[in-house]
């Protein structure tokens, strides 16, 4: 009876340190989480406030950028196929 009463006190000892452990994980998690939506939050912020290469230049200059790049193109196509 003595073993079975100790592997009855292990068990449940045991057990209790599982609870401790998962509930502690839950905690963890939710914190966690919460970090998560406000870098979430913040990137956001962060790509509205960003602007693309183009959209600081004027619809001319674009034009023109793509002319010279259409014209990069045009010499380099020329060139490999010599």
């Amino acid at each position: 009876m003595a073993i079975s009463e100790i592997q009855k006190e292990t068990f449940f000892n045991l057990l209790e340190q599982i609870r401790t452990e998962v509930q502690s994980l839950r905690k963890k998690n939710k914190e966690l989480s919460r970090e998560n939506l406000k870098l979430k939050s913040k990137l956001e912020e962060i790509q509205k406030e960003q602007t693309d290469i183009f959209s600081s230049i004027s619809e001319s200059e674009r034009i023109a950028m793509r002319h010279k790049v259409d014209g990069l193109i045009e010499k380099l196509n020329q060139h490999l196929n010599k």
